[in-house]
């Protein structure tokens, strides 16, 4: 939590410096390289956290990484982050920025889990409709988890619009097991007739 609360901080500073520097997109997409790279190469990460490793040297190579593909300022400001010690926290740095420029600019951030890759064009299609369901533009996040068989689970904040396959299967499952058992007469009426002529 308080990482969180630290990392949306800088998220805030970050944005308002290039919110005056007219650079939001461009700070965004520098902020995506950096996660990126952090993603791909954990070890990167590593070499940015490790504490006997001079703030000098992680600069250099900060400079020889990103120098050219991420705006000056953005650079500066990660430089920062490692004199105050805040490097591991670039990842959530990175996702707080993005939160704040998509509430800017008035958009959703949608996490859309599929069971498949999709390809282009049903991305298109589904934001298309997701944001006239939502009467902003949507900005999806697209996962892929074939556990779900099939459909699409869409979260927007804490609201679920669950359309799985797995989702069905488990009603259907559920219904099939509370479904009432047709009731079944055991007396037979020529049981009972045997049963009176014996006594009679």
């Amino acid at each position: 939590m308080i990482s969180q609360t630290i990392a949306r901080d800088y998220a805030a500073t970050l944005f308002e410096l290039a919110r005056r520097h007219d650079s939001l997109e461009s700070f965004a997409g520098g902020m995506d390289t950096v996660a990126e790279l952090l993603d791909k190469h954990p070890s990167f990460g590593l070499f940015l956290e490790t504490p006997r490793i001079p703030d000098s040297e992680k600069e250099a190579v900060l400079e020889k990484v990103f120098r050219g593909r991420i705006p000056d300022l953005l650079l500066s400001f990660l430089k920062v982050t490692i004199r105050k010690r805040r490097q591991r926290l670039l990842g959530l740095m990175g996702r707080e920025f993005r939160a704040l420029l998509d509430r800017y600019r008035g958009r959703v951030p949608v996490v859309v889990t599929v069971a498949r890759k999709w390809d282009p064009s049903g991305v298109e299609e589904l934001v298309e409709r997701l944001s006239a369901l939502l009467g902003r533009e949507a900005v999806p996040r697209i996962r892929v988890n074939p556990a779900i068989l099939g459909g699409v689970h869409v979260r927007v904040g804490d609201t679920v619009l669950d359309g799985t396959l797995r989702r069905r299967l488990r009603q259907i499952r559920r219904q099939l097991l509370n479904a009432p058992l047709p009731s079944t007469d055991l007396s037979v009426e020529g049981d009972a007739g045997d049963e009176q002529g014996t006594t009679s």
